[in-house]
Formats: structure tokens, sequence, C-alpha cells
């Protein structure tokens, strides 16, 4: 599948709020066309070919500051999410207690519930801002080959430094937040070691129904990132590096090959 379809089947795939924040690589590519297919030719050097390329590397820097507008704010959302939902687990801990016995409370297995259901959805869309990094990294990285290429420009290496150290393509404390969120999931709804595979798969199946809202699009995401990164015989340098998934009960739920159908 080419690029652009990909990048069109990821924006639709997103969430509804999210469809708008995306690279405009539409919009790149057809002012690169209309640089290469222009009459008379643009001679590289040429006053002309300059100024086509100051207009190309303005709608570059726009978009880049559009990516990190959306990324950085989204960011802070989930630092604030995620201590919401840290003290709201240490709250049931500390009103039924750290015991067993409160697994047959009523009011605990609602509120607790309740909890799962958020920091599901919360992981998910965390996930989904990981993979909107990766695929507007991806568009950058590919219209700027077709630049250069094309035009016999040399803005690739100097622009992919320049995005390397932009906010929306730094994820540590992005990754660390997923991190976290995937061990709280693990401490607080942990899987017993005696449990048969029937009972891991019930327990699977909790996890995708308490976030059916975006759980296509979190597949859908996952299977993105694990492509573009899977190291394939055209990875260069400037590929995103192969990804690695923690062997978590939820990262397992989400998993082409787990064994919850995917609705």
């Amino acid at each position: 599948m080419k690029f652009g379809k990909r990048l069109q089947q990821q924006i639709q795939e997103s969430l509804p709020g999210w469809r708008d924040k995306f690279l405009c690589y539409k919009k790149l590519k057809k002012l690169l066309k209309l640089m290469v297919t222009s009459t008379p030719p643009l001679l590289n050097g040429s006053l002309e070919f300059l100024k086509a390329e100051a207009e190309f590397v303005y709608l570059l820097n726009n978009e880049i500051d559009k990516l990190n507008a959306f990324f950085m704010e989204q960011e802070e959302d989930f630092v604030i999410k995620h201590k919401e939902l840290q003290h709201r687990i240490q709250s049931v801990i500390d009103a039924w207690g750290p015991g067993e016995t409160h697994l047959t409370d009523t009011d605990y297995k609602e509120e607790i519930g309740k909890i799962r259901k958020e920091i599901v959805n919360f992981h998910g869309e965390m996930v989904l801002l990981l993979n909107y990094s990766n695929i507007n990294y991806t568009g950058l990285a590919k219209i700027l080959k077709k630049y250069d290429k094309q035009t016999g420009g040399l803005l690739r290496s100097p622009f992919i430094q320049k995005v390397l150290k932009q906010p929306f393509f730094t994820t540590d404390l992005l990754s660390k937040l997923i991190k976290e969120c995937e061990n709280t999931i693990d401490t607080v709804f942990p899987v017993e070691a005696e449990d048969d595979e029937e009972g891991k798969k019930e327990r699977r199946e909790g996890i995708r129904v308490t976030g059916e809202g975006i759980f296509r699009n979190t597949v859908a995401a996952l299977l993105t990132m694990q492509e573009m990164r899977s190291g394939s015989s055209t990875y260069g340098h400037y590929s995103l590096p192969p990804l690695s998934l923690p062997d978590t009960e939820i990262i397992q739920s989400l998993q082409l090959n787990s064994p919850i159908p995917i609705l």
C-alpha cells in the first residue's frame, strides 16, 4: 500500500477529534508536483526554484508546528490523567484495604471495574499518540526523500536532523507513561499463575470489552507501528527503529495473534 493511502487509512482509524491534526501529506505532494512539472521547468538554483523551495519549506515548518502543538497538548493531558487514575486506584485501596476479601464486595467491584475501563481506554489513547508520532515522522521522511529525488535538492538530511529534535518525535515521556500504565494493569488486575488458558482468555476478553470503544483503533495503530518499524529490506538511515512491545496482558490482547476476535 502506498504511503498516502496508508496515512489516509490511519487518519480514518484515529479518534474523530484527531483527524485534522495529521501531516498534510497530500498538500505537500501536490506542491512538489507543481514544482517538477512547471512550464518552463524550474532550474535548480534559479530564483524561481529558490522561491518555490522556500514555499515548500514554509509549508513543512507550518506542518511541524501543527504536529508539535497537538502532540504536546495531548501529552500534557495524559500526564494529568495518569496522576488522576493513580490517585483513584490508591483511594480505592485505602477505602477497601489491600486484602483479598473485598473482591466479593459489590461496591468495590463496581468501582474497580470503572477504573479498569478508564485505564484501558487511556492506554489505547496513548498508543494512538505514539502511532501519531511514528506515522507523521514517516510522512515527513518520505516527502523529503521525494523532494530531493525529483528536484535535485538537498533538503532531507538537514531537515530530518531538525525533525529528530521536535517535541512530536520525542516520545520518551509518552513511552514511560505507557509502560507505567501497563504495569498498573498487571498489578491491579494480575493474572494468577495457576490460571488455565481459558481463564487467561476470559481475562483478555474482559480487557477487550472494557476498552472496545477504541479497541479497533488501537489494534490498527499497533499493527501499523510493527510494520513501519519491522526492520524489513526497506529499512534505512531515516527509518524508525524496530518496535519492541512488552509482554503484558493488555498488549497480548491487542496483538494480531491474540485469541480474542477483532470486531
